[in-house]
């Protein structure tokens, strides 16, 4: 039997009896139940569409065009000052002035002027969106690419960060750390307590077989919650596909955090007193989001930063592959150090209480 097979038959192992496991149940109940409360408080889980406001001065073509689009709520403005004025108080995420003749002038593909008012404390996430919207709306209107000069200004309380940006990275580490690394950990130290590694002397079954099926566990289970909580609160960004490789990525890191941690801790007491005793380090880049006030490089000292920052720029920024390379090649080299760990683990198994076949 193949080591790939062996590992196969582990992973359904896990998974069969997983969830009689509290831990288990307790990694997939708990970042739904977070985002629940959360949303419950800050208005994420029934958030509105990104709100859309438009002064047409003439009898353009894209008001029409964004009326069809589903998941905008368009309003229209009788004047340009009464625009202003909802964008101000917030009713509306972003506002635009269309000038008279604006289909004529950009089908001719001369350059117009749009004059947009953004919503101080709207979502990032809303603001991406509603640009690429706009965007497109203009490029289908003309039938080419518009050279549209917009003319920004940012209304309200500019400094304010919404809360539902601030709690979002917080969201999102509990949900990747506690299944991808609570999961493997506890599963491990529950097998070393019991004794039952011995097993593996009498099966071709290896230590590293063993260690790949449980992180193989962690990732799938983060990865799978981490996409149910990010769909929920409707913040899958444009980029699903990239979105899906850096959760992967970082849940990996958690995993083999988890593996570590099984591997050199003895037993459930002194996991769950380790755990509580490094939640800060684990979690510190979420308290300083939460805290703009705090200078932001702070987080970059803590490893689970490199995890949680691309998933905040492709959700709320719509950054791209070479936008968020610098975290992710941080990120791969933490990957590589707690392979390297594994490794020197694995070779030194019986120091652990383990055993190799």
């Amino acid at each position: 039997m193949s080591g790939l097979r062996r590992i196969a038959i582990l992973l359904q192992r896990e998974l069969v009896h997983g969830p009689r496991n509290t831990i288990f149940l307790f990694a997939i109940l708990a970042p739904f139940f977070i985002t629940v409360v959360i949303s419950l408080l800050f208005g994420t889980f029934f958030v509105d569409k990104p709100r859309l406001g438009i002064r047409d001065e003439g009898d353009s073509q894209v008001v029409a065009l964004a009326q069809e689009v589903d998941s905008l709520e368009v309003k229209e403005y009788d004047t340009a000052v009464a625009l202003e004025t909802a964008v101000a108080n917030g009713a509306v995420d972003l506002g635009i002035v269309l000038p008279a003749n604006f289909d004529v002038t950009v089908r001719r593909g001369e350059e117009a002027e749009v004059t947009a008012y953004i919503w101080g404390e709207s979502l990032l996430k809303n603001r991406t969106l509603l640009g690429i919207i706009l965007v497109s709306l203009i490029r289908q209107m003309a039938g080419q690419e518009a050279p549209v000069n917009i003319i920004t200004r940012t209304l309200g309380d500019v400094a304010a960060v919404p809360w539902q940006d601030r709690v979002f990275p917080l969201v999102i580490l509990m949900t990747i750390i506690i299944g991808a690394t609570m999961v493997p950990a506890t599963s491990l130290v529950t097998e070393k307590q019991k004794r039952t590694l011995n097993a593996l002397n009498v099966t071709p079954t290896t230590l590293a077989e063993l260690f790949t099926s449980k992180a193989l566990v962690g990732m799938l289970l983060s990865v799978t919650t981490a996409v149910a909580v990010l769909l929920l609160n409707r913040a899958f960004g444009g980029q699903p596909i990239l979105l899906l490789f850096v959760l992967i990525l970082g849940a990996m890191a958690a995993s083999l955090f988890g593996i570590l941690l099984g591997a050199f801790v003895k037993d459930i007491t002194t996991l769950f007193a380790v755990i509580k005793g490094i939640g800060i380090l684990l979690y510190a880049p979420a308290f300083v989001y939460l805290f703009p006030s705090i200078p932001q490089w702070v987080a970059q000292i803590f490893p689970t930063y490199y995890i949680v920052q691309p998933v905040i720029e492709i959700v709320q920024q719509g950054a791209s592959l070479p936008d968020i390379a610098p975290e992710l090649a941080v990120l791969s080299l933490i990957i590589l150090a707690e392979v390297g760990l594994i490794a020197y683990v694995i070779r030194n198994a019986y120091r652990y209480e383990m055993v190799v076949a």
